[in-house]
């Protein structure tokens, strides 16, 4: 069996991202679960960046296109927020493009929009 990419990191955000949404609950606006994770993360001194901005590259060349995540942890793990009903295959999508353009391993879809529970999903490159 292979092994987890970065699991005790991911492991850590996820953590951290359950912790807001039992504070908080569902229904906001991803700017208030944005500000509350940065909080959170904080506390739980996981090294994060927030919408920090990525160059992305084609061909060996630097994009003015440029990508900007909702976090990137541990210098590694993209974590992009949502606050919708269910996630779906145009998010995974996008998870998808951002990990290749910016070369990065790791994903973490975070849906704080379900009422039953806390959505996440782990994608890799």
């Amino acid at each position: 069996m292979p092994e987890i990419l970065f699991k005790d990191e991911s492991y850590k955000i996820v953590g951290a991202c359950m912790a807001v949404y039992n504070e908080m609950g569902f229904g906001f606006l991803e700017a208030v679960y944005q500000e509350c994770l940065e909080i959170e993360f904080t506390d739980q001194n996981i090294p994060f960046q927030s919408q920090h901005q990525l160059v992305l590259s084609f061909k060996g060349r630097q994009l003015r296109s440029t990508y900007v995540p909702d976090f990137v942890c541990f210098q590694q793990i993209i974590v992009e927020i949502k606050g919708v009903s269910k996630l779906n295959d145009s998010h995974r999508a996008q998870m998808i493009n951002y990990l290749k353009a910016t070369r990065l391993k790791l994903g973490l879809l975070v849906n704080f929009g379900n009422h039953a529970k806390l959505e996440y999903e782990r994608i890799v490159n």
